[in-house]
């Protein structure tokens, strides 16, 4: 079966102990509920710089990468649908979804 990667942007900090306890309590909850469907490695990620041609940008940019996961599903709809309820996309974040191809 595919894999794809759920590449995770980070929406909005939580502004309270209170609101992050509900922020973990729903990232939880959605990955308890693809858990069938999550292989391999994944995780949050801490602070990034950008390596481009034009040098080193620290902070990852405008819009940093914050976590990963690998999933497995038919295809890349399937594969959407799976992600389209990502506690990031309620956060004001956002999720992209690409396969992992062969080499």
């Amino acid at each position: 079966m595919p894999r794809f990667i759920f590449a995770y942007r980070a929406g909005k900090p939580a502004e309270t102990p209170d609101g992050a306890e509900e922020i973990r309590a729903d990232w939880q909850d959605w990955l308890g509920s693809i858990s069938d469907s999550v292989v391999g490695d994944g995780g949050r990620c801490g602070p990034s710089h950008t390596v481009s041609a034009d040098g080193v940008k620290p902070n990852g940019g405008p819009n940093p990468l914050a976590g990963f996961t690998q999933v497995e599903a038919p295809d890349i709809d399937a594969a959407i649908d799976l992600a389209k309820g990502c506690p990031a996309i309620a956060n004001g974040g956002s999720v992209e979804v690409t396969e992992v191809l062969a080499m």
